[in-house]
């Protein structure tokens, strides 16, 4: 049976670990499309990005799935997707479905003050955070927009010595305790997987 045609459209910041998950799986009739990542940091303009590229692509394929959390939105962008009746990933952002949800709640509840990096943060660190965010300009910002953080926790999805060495950077310059995590895909590619073998109709097989 020809698989059924899917449409992903995913955060930029996970779209590596999407098409990685897609191309361990051998997947076929399958389109990726991202979100710039940089709209976290406005994620009130994440639902028009999303709904922007439905309007685009959504006819052209035979299912669509939204490789998202609510990343911010405060629901916005499940309304959006509501819309067009597609779902997403389960959680409210990646650090919640790269550790799975259980876990997440039980990290979050041992230790309230924690910021989370994940491969693709860890590697933009600079970007994302210090100059989006302003803190290069305004070192004193640090002080007051993370006085209530503790600790920060690095999300492995794949080990790497130089994104180890971003990770404990970062922590250093935001002045927090620093720990590491291996999650792998977790959640995500679970998900994914189901979802595919929905679309399919087809036993997906993962890899331990």
């Amino acid at each position: 049976m020809q698989p059924a045609s899917l449409l992903v459209i995913t955060c930029g910041a996970i779209a590596r670990e999407v098409m990685a998950v897609a191309k361990n799986a051998g997947w076929q009739n399958l389109k990726v499309t991202q979100i710039p990542a940089e709209l976290h940091n406005r994620p009130d303009k994440i639902p028009a990005a999303v709904e922007e590229r439905l309007a685009a692509y959504a006819a052209d394929y035979d299912h669509v799935f939204a490789a998202f959390g609510d990343c911010g939105t405060g629901g916005m962008l499940d309304k959006v997707l509501e819309k067009y009746n597609i779902q997403r990933l389960s959680g409210a952002h990646c650090y919640e479905f790269y550790s799975g949800s259980e876990n997440f709640a039980a990290m979050s509840e041992r230790e309230l003050g924690t910021f989370y990096l994940t491969d693709y943060l860890a590697k933009h660190f600079e970007q994302l955070i210090m100059e989006g965010m302003g803190l290069n300009k305004h070192p004193k910002l640090i002080e007051v927009m993370f006085a209530h953080y503790t600790k920060l926790v690095y999300l492995v999805q794949e080990p790497n010595r130089q994104l180890d060495q971003c990770a404990q950077e970062a922590a250093k310059k935001l002045g927090l305790k620093y720990e590491r995590i291996e999650t792998g895909y977790g959640q995500m590619a679970q998900e994914l997987s189901a979802h595919y073998s929905k679309y399919t109709e087809q036993v997906i097989k993962w890899p331990n």
